[in-house]
């Protein structure tokens, strides 16, 4: 399990790509994914933790480390709130590739994921799930996440408007 930086930017784009064509949503290209989490990967307000078979890498003449073990990756983005003195992190993906799922990579990932919200500071995460995704919203319910607010008891809903 790793913190990503610039140099993964390739290999977090071919994931992410991988993940939206599992489940028939629009993605960005390989090469467009990689231009974006090179800028990404930059900022102190984004986070990606990849999971990887082995913690070897190998350098190639481009000066970029390869990861080709990489098996999955979330991404989270950090935002000011005054509820708290430290950040709102939202978990904007967490994807495991299918041949490596019900083993624990993507309980890994979170945990490594929440931890580094509270090395930050945050004291909230916020995580999207389609009401459909049954599997996911199990995943997220097994870590202590839902969909009801603690305070209120009402129920959580997401809403969006694309621009």
């Amino acid at each position: 399990m790793r913190i990503a930086s610039p140099a993964d930017a390739a290999g977090v784009a071919l994931l992410l790509h991988e993940f939206n064509t599992e489940f028939d949503c629009p993605s960005p290209t390989p090469a467009e994914g990689e231009r974006r989490f090179d800028a990404l990967l930059r900022r102190k307000d984004v986070l990606v933790v990849v999971a990887g078979r082995s913690s070897t890498t190998s350098a190639h003449g481009d000066g970029c480390e390869r990861h080709p073990e990489d098996i999955g990756f979330a991404l989270l983005t950090f935002r000011p709130t005054p509820y708290w003195d430290g950040p709102l992190a939202q978990l904007e993906d967490l994807y495991v590739r299918p041949a490596h799922r019900s083993a624990g990579v993507g309980s890994a990932i979170l945990d490594r994921a929440l931890a580094e919200v509270r090395f930050r500071g945050g004291e909230e995460l916020h995580i999207n799930v389609d009401s459909d995704d049954i599997d996911a919203r199990r995943f997220y319910a097994r870590h202590g996440f839902s969909d009801v607010d603690p305070d209120s008891g009402s129920g959580m809903r997401c809403y969006l408007r694309q621009l």
